[in-house]
């Protein structure tokens, strides 16, 4: 089975026209973490070069999780859905058959 990173970031490639972003706990910090056509980067921490260490690693605790319309704009953002938890998000992977 493919850690949560993986199957968020096939999600993104089988629906380009979305950002996921997600909330998440590593130890006591939190993070944002934006997804988009298969790629994660950290939106408050350094993100490593090498594509094989994992933005989202194992442990991190998923608070919350945004989908977004592209292109994505910060400033205005343009939400598809809001606050999802995994359990919702769960759904829509299968969805798409990851």
């Amino acid at each position: 089975m493919n850690s949560i990173g993986k199957q968020l970031e096939q999600y993104t490639t089988k629906r380009p026209q979305e950002v996921l972003l997600v909330k998440v706990e590593v130890g006591s910090e939190e993070d944002t973490i934006a997804i988009f056509k298969g790629f994660s980067s950290s939106l408050m921490r350094p993100t490593a070069f090498d594509p094989d260490i994992p933005v989202l690693p194992d442990e991190a605790k998923i608070l919350s999780i945004d989908r977004v319309a592209t292109p994505y704009n910060p400033e205005a953002p343009r939400y598809i859905q809001q606050e999802l938890l995994w359990e919702d998000m769960q759904a829509l992977l299968s969805e798409v058959g990851v």
